[in-house]
Parts: C-alpha cells; structure tokens; sequence
C-alpha cells in the first residue's frame, strides 16, 4: 500500500520530492502515513477534502483485495 500512496501522491503534488510514505503495523490494521511540502498540502487534501477521500478510498479498495485494514494519515 506504501507505493500506490506515494506514486499518487507524487503525482498530485508539484515538488515529488517532498513527498514522504511511512507504513506501521498497528493492531487495528496497518497505518500509512502521508507527509508533503506545506506549500502542497492544499493539493492533497483537496477542496472540503474531496482528494484525501478519493485517496483513502482507493487505498482501500485496493487493501479490501488482500483482505487488510488500512488507514492513511495525511500530515504536515
């Protein structure tokens, strides 16, 4: 789930490099936390949070597959 984060969040953001993906095992399932550039934020999140849901929701599709538990945390 780490990699399909970051290739989407790389491609929404202008800098790609400030774009950091960590993935922890929790007992609730595992956690992916997503940090960028403040200056990108805006772009990941999106309008009333429309992107951020769009992301959370496509990561979970993709999490339902393999029958997991994933939660993305956006952070700045």
């Amino acid at each position: 789930m780490k990699e399909l984060v970051e290739v989407i969040a790389k491609s929404l953001v202008d800098n790609p490099d400030g774009v950091n993906v960590v993935e922890n095992e929790t007992p609730k399932g595992t956690v992916v936390e997503l940090t960028v550039d403040a200056s990108d934020m805006g772009k990941v999140i999106g309008k009333q949070g429309r992107i951020a849901k769009a992301l959370r929701t496509v990561v979970k599709a993709a999490a339902s597959k393999e029958d997991k538990k994933v939660i993305v945390e956006i952070q700045q």
